[in-house]
């Protein structure tokens, strides 16, 4: 009989945040499959787990799987686990999942903790409906184009930042976004300098300024979603729209993108001055 594949959720920083479930599957695994061993062996030595740990991570994880079936088909148990938090939710393990999956292999989820969540669940924005979007990108007109996509979504918006990336994307959201949306940041979430930021995105570049001391740790971004009754295009009208702009004049791609998602017109033309104006 085969083994099981325990996704294991790990704590984002106070380490009694951990379960009970949690401790008992990786000690009682044959084997961790961890992104960072050296990290996950902290953890482990903090609570006398001596489990055997193998690295898997974005570089090595696609071929490391053959590895992983073979041993989850001998019966041995394997748990994933990523640097903190939930696996697969912005961290390695989704092709390992998915190879399990179809090879018949049991995967099984121990819940715990999420920075995505922990953040929402204390915002004080809407979580009936959200969507999550990882990290945004890199480049500052990637990072404009991304935002811009996303901001008629009536859904409440997370995003995960780095600290030395922090501003600029604040910036973009400011020159992309209403400025009088809503934005929460989540600084260093259970940790000892733990902090939420309840603002609106135009004032949180210059309250960032202001405060130095807030420049340091690992963030959380909460965007309020746009208003329901407000006309918007989908996601997929604008990524229509934005192709059509990459290859034709702005009068040619809003007539096409009309006729092929049957979006006002009034709607595409705006999104296409909204880009050019991102791009210039």
């Amino acid at each position: 009989m085969s083994g099981t594949l325990y996704v294991v959720a790990t704590p984002i920083g106070n380490l009694g945040d951990i379960s009970e479930r949690a401790l008992t599957v990786l000690r009682q695994a044959d084997l961790i499959a961890a992104e960072d061993t050296r990290h996950c062996r902290r953890l482990l030595t903090h609570f006398g787990i001596a489990t055997p740990t193998t690295a898997l991570h974005d570089h090595n994880e696609r071929s490391r799987i053959p590895e992983l079936l073979e041993h989850l088909r001998a019966g041995r148990t394997l748990a994933l686990v990523s640097d903190a938090g939930t696996p697969l939710i912005n961290d390695p393990g989704l092709p390992l999942v998915r190879a399990a999956h179809e090879a018949g292999i049991r995967v099984s989820p121990v819940p715990g903790p999420c920075a995505a969540v922990a953040a929402l669940s204390a915002a004080g924005l809407a979580t009936d409906r959200f969507a999550f979007e990882g990290f945004p990108p890199r480049t500052q007109n990637a990072r404009r184009e991304f935002f811009l996509a996303l901001r008629d979504e009536p859904r409440t918006l997370v995003f995960y930042e780095s600290s030395h990336r922090l501003v600029a994307c604040l910036t973009d959201l400011a020159a992309t976004f209403p400025p009088e949306r809503r934005l929460v940041i989540a600084k260093e979430l259970t940790k000892v300098h733990e902090r939420f930021i309840a603002t609106r995105i135009a004032e949180a570049t210059a309250q960032f300024d202001a405060h130095p001391d807030w420049h340091k740790g690992e963030f959380v971004l909460i965007v309020e979603g746009a208003p329901c009754d407000k006309a918007v295009l989908s996601a997929e009208q604008r990524r229509i729209l934005h192709l059509l702009l990459g290859e034709c004049s702005l009068k040619t791609a809003v007539a096409l993108a009309e006729k092929i998602t049957g979006a006002r017109k009034k709607l595409l033309y705006q999104a296409a001055l909204e880009w050019q104006k991102a791009e210039t």
